[in-house]
């Protein structure tokens, strides 16, 4: 049987081919449902979905080339009617060979410039209509490997910069599942994922059943949060094993390949240091039905380069029985990695307290390392950690430990040195949430950690959250004795965001401000002489005028809130009050001061993904883009408990500052958001009268779907029953009488958003006779892909907008 047959045969896994939306028409009262061409928004907007993406950077190593790559705009509907297998929470493509993302990470084109000579070419033999993935610079700095994800098949290709030529060296990658190509110490080879040839055709599904599917469990508890696209039966089971299974092959720079070990599901495989083993994770049974393939078991082993078993270290569990805590890890060993600084040492992590965050224990975190002949019996403690240990920074003979607990916020930086297990300095102890405090990231070079000289200097980069605004860092930390020095900081009046920096004395930035498209500079940190690299043009023309400005006002209990908002270019004060657009997504905090910290800045450029709302300032709306909706819940107290009273109080002291500011029509004022901004605005419908209407995307609704913790929500529905009812929208949807737009992607893949879960409160709203349009588009994602899905979505919004904000009957 052919794949298009089989597929056909399995609806709720493969993306079906109709299109059909369900429909309730503009006129209230009315009831229908209906499929409906793709329609088109208003030029302004059609516009700015056209307008060119921005330019993504990458730099060489040792800071001599430049790659500038050029996204594509939105997939056409053809591109996005591939068909997709959801298999094991991925989704795949069958015919291709590799995963499918909300976002294709792919790159249309892609311009070098030596930075030496200031020489810019591109690239000659690249593919026709290439559609680059995976770019990755070689060790030796002079050349690229990149995946071609052509519509047929997805091949490897290596780029040398000094010829200024690309060329193919391998077909059929397999890109399903982990990293699908590395290269080999030295830059003369790749390591590569490759379909296993031969395979022979996909497993049938049964035609006659063998039995029913059971799962059980025998006492032991087991929550497991709400997932989608999981294993379902044996058949499943056979698919996975055919699509994910992969040959490791290593492969020439001219294309010269031999097979590397045997055959597996591989979750990750790294070189060691010194080029002489493979570390492998191979994903093995027992699989499981209720939990993705990343809980799934792994056998983690070494391999000599050749692919020769070396040693088999330990098997992973299977993690389908954790407890619903952030913080909680599978027992026993985890993480395993190869220790940056030295030849060929292992290294892992163990949790003391099993995993589990409730069990009271002194560590929650250990970090080992183990030498050749990786005997685990000779393993060595390196370091005891307060809390989970989330990365290790290694430098030449150093390493930096991070830390955090995800319940209180905790975060801590510890500096030890590895040789003699030892504790050299804590760095860095502060909440994770409190933003004006974040150190930023530590620059890794070649060999790790950029760290200059044994004094211990490094370098982190970060937003530099504060209370005027992101104005984002190079900073130089001197870790001997503490000091900090700001080598680069975004002057006042623009954003300028650090892309590069190697310590060569040279810092590579771009700058934008509110009326300035990006644009990438570079500034020689001794004298500061400046020079420009980019001139690429304003994407958004249409924008050039708009007025934008960061509020800063007061909820009722005085923690400060913060929007950005958006006005017409023509607006001036003193005219009457604008129809507005509100966007937002909730979020939670711990703290209060945590909470009224200034996020974001009002000196970027607006960047019009398809979650903004910026679009309608075109229309004659004023928008408030990232509205402020904190919730808090201080000491034992959780966000969630006083979730409905927290978001009323932000939209009120929104709409009061706004409608004061005589921007606003306090009738005419619309609330908007994506998934958990679309919970939000269902809410905000059934428990307020403040809008006129409400625009929710691909969100959940009915928490008793998700029972075992959604969000930031840790608590089982049955541990915390009264606030799983109160937040769901669902439960109140007779309450929901104020006219609610509500769209959905077919094949929404997102955990805990199902489609199923707008079908449902459109079904109650409609029931209770409120005003309710229920959009599902077919192909599309939790977030939309196809031009033709979002134009129709944007359609749908202007017409909503329009008829009952904007020309709304009092």
């Amino acid at each position: 049987m052919d794949f298009i047959r089989m597929y056909n045969l399995k609806m709720r896994r493969v993306v079906v081919s109709c299109l059909w939306l369900s429909l309730l028409p503009l006129a209230q009262g009315a009831i229908a449902q209906q499929q409906i061409k793709y329609q088109v928004p208003p030029q302004s907007i059609v516009d700015l979905v056209d307008a060119p993406r921005a330019a993504v950077y990458r730099f060489s190593t040792d800071g001599r080339w430049l790659m500038i790559l050029h996204p594509p705009g939105y997939q056409s509907i053809e591109q996005v009617a591939q068909p997709v297998l959801g298999i094991a929470g991925l989704r795949i493509n069958p015919i291709t060979n590799t995963w499918v993302a909300e976002q294709t990470d792919t790159y249309k084109a892609a311009t070098i410039r030596d930075l030496k000579t200031g020489e810019e070419f591109e690239l000659t033999g690249m593919p026709k209509d290439v559609q680059m993935a995976d770019v990755k610079w070689s060790p030796k700095g002079n050349g690229i490997a990149f995946l071609n994800k052509s519509l047929n098949d997805t091949e490897l290709w290596v780029a040398d910069l000094d010829q200024r030529s690309a060329r193919r060296i391998l077909s059929q990658v397999n890109d399903t599942y982990g990293e699908s190509f590395l290269w080999a110490k030295g830059g003369d080879a790749l390591l590569v994922r490759q379909v296993i040839r031969n395979r022979g055709p996909v497993p049938p599904p049964p035609v006659v059943p063998e039995g029913p599917i059971v799962q059980e469990n025998l006492g032991g508890k087991a929550p497991a949060r709400t997932y989608q696209n999981l294993l379902a039966n044996a058949h499943d089971e056979a698919l996975m094993e055919y699509y994910l299974t992969a040959q490791l092959v290593e492969v020439a720079l001219d294309g010269t390949a031999k097979d590397i070990g045997e055959p597996g599901i591989f979750e990750r495989v790294s070189y060691s240091p010194n080029g002489k083993y493979l570390l492998v994770e191979k994903v093995v049974r027992p699989y499981s039905y209720v939990v993705p393939i990343s809980s799934f078991p792994t056998a983690v082993a070494i391999w000599s380069v050749d692919g020769a078993p070396v040693k088999e270290l330990h098997t992973t569990p299977l993690a389908d029985n954790l407890p619903p805590s952030f913080d909680a890890v599978i027992a026993g060993p985890r993480n395993f990695a190869w220790q940056k600084n030295a030849e060929a040492t292992l290294t892992w992590l163990e949790a003391p307290d099993e995993g589990n965050p409730e069990r009271e224990v002194e560590f929650r975190d250990e970090l080992f390392a183990l030498d050749e002949p990786f005997d685990m019996q000779a393993k060595k403690k390196l370091y005891a950690a307060n809390y989970r240990i989330r990365s290790v920074y290694w430098s030449e003979d150093r390493a930096i430990v991070s830390e955090n607990w995800r319940k209180d916020r905790s975060t801590k930086l510890t500096w030890i040195d590895p040789a003699s297990a030892t504790v050299i300095k804590t760095l860095s102890t502060r909440k994770s949430e409190d933003t004006y405090t974040d150190p930023g990231n530590f620059i890794i070079g070649k060999k790790g950690l950029l760290l200059t000289d044994k004094k211990g200097r490094v370098f982190t980069t970060g937003t530099g959250a504060s209370p005027e605004g992101d104005r984002p860092f190079v900073l130089r930390w001197q870790l001997n004795d503490g000091k900090v020095d700001t080598l680069f900081k975004s002057q006042r009046g623009y954003y300028e965001e650090p892309v590069f920096f190697n310590d060569s004395g040279i810092v590579y930035f771009t700058r934008e401000s509110a009326t300035e498209s990006p644009n990438l500079f570079a500034v020689a940190l001794r004298g500061k002489k400046e020079s420009r690299l980019t001139d690429f043009p304003d994407p958004y023309p249409s924008l050039k005028s708009v007025q934008k400005q960061l509020l800063s006002y007061p909820r009722k209990d005085s923690l400060m809130l913060s929007a950005t908002l958006y006005l017409p270019a023509d607006f001036k004060k003193g005219d009457p009050p604008l129809p507005v657009l509100i966007w937002a997504y909730p979020r939670e905090f711990k703290t209060k001061a945590a909470a009224g910290q200034v996020k974001g800045s009002a000196h970027r450029y607006p960047v019009l993904a398809f979650r903004s709302p910026v679009y309608w300032v075109t229309r004659g709306y004023a928008v408030l883009d990232q509205a402020d909706m904190p919730i808090v819940g201080e000491g034992d107290s959780e966000p969630n408990d006083t979730f409905i009273q927290q978001i009323e109080d932000n939209a009120r002291a929104l709409i009061d500052y706004v409608v004061g500011m005589g921007v606003a029509d306090r009738d005419r004022i619309a609330v908007g958001g994506h998934s958990y901004g679309a919970f939000m605005t269902a809410n905000l419908l059934a428990h307020t009268d403040l809008f006129a209407a409400g625009i929710a995307r691909s969100g959940a609704y009915n928490r008793t779907l998700t029972p075992f913790g959604f969000q930031g929500e840790a608590r089982t529905y049955w541990q915390a029953k009264d606030v799983y009812d109160a937040m769901s929208p669902f439960t109140y949807a007779a309450q929901i009488k104020t006219p609610l737009l509500m769209t959905h992607g077919m094949d929404d893949e997102n955990s805990g958003t199902f489609p199923i879960q707008s079908e449902r409160l459109y079904a109650a709203i409609k029931g209770h006779g409120g005003t309710v349009r229920l959009v599902l588009l077919p192909k599309e994602f939790h977030g939309y892909r196809s031009r033709e899905g979002v134009l129709h979505t944007f359609w749908e919004q202007d017409q909503w907008l329009e008829n009952y904000v904007k020309n709304r009957k009092k």
